[in-house]
């Protein structure tokens, strides 16, 4: 038996303002879309079919990593309609399917496994998920019958005075008996004032063939979509709230978190320090003890055992135990920084690897190099990379002691051992146990000022 999913994603998001498709907005760091697909990843799902339609290609491309398949409509005629496009995806199935929205990210696999659950268990050909609203004005009605089961769905302008007393309301999430849910497709009328098609028409379809329908409650938030940026901020702060209560009962400390603003696919171990105004994201890693003093941007990075930041940025690099980082520091991606070194005040290190216990303390760029172990960089050097076209590679061996504005011009190597004078350009090789000094020699011209009548 098949258990597959639909995700409605062919709508543009008028409301939202955007040249970008609704379901690429962002929620904590992630496209919607992608929250829903990996949502349907954690409740078991394996075949997946996103329904797609405006912005397809784009949609496409922030899928692609996702191993799953689409459906195209053309024209947004209604939720019926978006179904009607993944005939071809369900025609030779046999199972149930589940629809979701691509712009509803707070499901939790919980509930999904719950509600398929809920469906096998009670035999059901359809069943619906819904929410009990205390004041559900505008909503459409959820009408049960004496067993319980739902006879319809009645839209809250629709309504009579005893059915406006419903409390219960359709949360636009469903499950389906394949078979059952493509003939009564061909079924679904567009005779309304929208001329579109409704999802919902089928829970009288099916409950006219004498089937079954059920219905299971679920938190109102978990249903929320998003039409509108307003929505999207509300959906945002629901979600971070999660991420980081998820975080402090697995015994991370986080300050303030109103201000602190961690991806869902972050892992933070017990013990770590969060201050505000940090931003976490992607899949980046902070492991025990860490302490992230306010201002940071991590990005699918690995922060190993008792690091300290501050006030720092730092893209998908690797940070090892003990090392201290910042305040205003700038470490960009393929950096692999080693254990207890420090790297200090606005210093920026990109594609380079930096050996433990190496201190690079301030005002120093380091690029596409290699540094060995125990090192010393005086303020103010600059590993010169790139000569116009092409960037070189620099190495630097242990022990090495660069002095104050120093210039590495690569491709060039520095053994271990050595030592550069300070105000030195190092363009040829230093050999193991050396001191290089490459400036010119200083000349002191007496009188010169006077001579030129510059005295004030």
């Amino acid at each position: 038996m098949n258990k597959c999913v639909l995700i409605l994603a062919g709508g543009k998001g008028k409301r939202m303002k955007s040249d970008l498709p609704k379901v690429l907005h962002k929620v904590c760091g992630k496209e919607m879309i992608n929250h829903v697909i990996d949502v349907m990843r954690k409740a078991d799902f394996r075949d997946v079919n996103v329904i797609i339609g405006k912005g397809a290609d784009q949609v496409k491309a922030a899928t692609k990593d996702r191993n799953i398949t689409y459906s195209f409509q053309g024209e947004q005629l209604g939720t019926g309609h978006a179904v009607m496009c993944a005939k071809d995806f369900l025609k030779d199935k046999d199972g149930i399917v589940a629809i979701f929205a691509g712009d509803a990210p707070l499901i939790s696999d919980e509930t999904v496994k719950k509600f398929i659950k809920f469906h096998e268990q009670g035999k059901y050909k359809a069943t619906l998920l819904t929410s009990i609203l205390e004041h559900p004005d505008g909503y459409g009605r959820i009408i049960r019958n004496s067993e319980d089961c739902v006879e319809k769905i009645v839209e809250h302008k629709d309504c009579s005075s005893e059915e406006l007393t419903i409390k219960e309301v359709n949360a636009a999430m469903y499950c389906f008996d394949i078979k059952t849910l493509l003939r009564g497709l061909d079924k679904i009328k567009n005779d309304n004032a929208q001329k579109e098609y409704y999802l919902t028409d089928m829970i009288e379809i099916i409950r006219a063939s004498g089937e079954k329908v059920g219905a299971i409650p679920i938190n109102f938030e978990e249903t929320l979509g998003v039409n509108s940026r307003v929505q999207l901020s509300e959906v945002e702060s629901i979600m971070r709230k999660r991420i980081n209560n998820r975080h402090m009962e697995n015994g991370v400390t986080i300050i303030d978190p109103n201000c602190t603003y961690i991806g869902e696919d972050v892992q933070i171990e017990r013990d770590t320090i969060i201050y505000p105004g940090n931003v976490i994201e992607g899949l980046s890693v902070i492991k025990k003890g860490c302490i992230l003093y306010p201002n940071s941007r991590i990005v699918d990075s690995i922060i190993d055992d008792n690091v300290i930041i501050q006030s720092s940025v730092i893209l998908e690099s690797k940070i090892g135990k003990n090392t201290t980082v910042g305040p205003f520091a700038y470490i960009r991606p393929e950096s692999n920084i080693g254990t207890e070194v420090r790297i200090g005040d606005f210093v920026e290190i990109k594609k380079s690897k930096i050996g433990d216990h190496t201190k690079v303390s301030h005002l120093t760029y380091i690029g596409d190099a290699e540094v060995g172990s125990d090192c010393n960089f005086g303020c103010g050097t600059v590993v010169v990379n790139y000569d116009g076209k092409e960037k070189h590679k620099t190495i630097i061996g242990n022990n090495s002691f660069i002095g104050c504005n120093t210039n590495l011009v690569s491709p060039v190597e520095v053994e271990d051992n050595t030592y550069i004078a300070a105000g030195s350009t190092i363009t040829e090789k230093v050999p193991e146990g050396s001191l290089a000094i490459a400036r010119a020699k200083q000349v002191n011209k007496k009188d010169w000022v006077s001579k030129k009548n510059l005295k004030k």
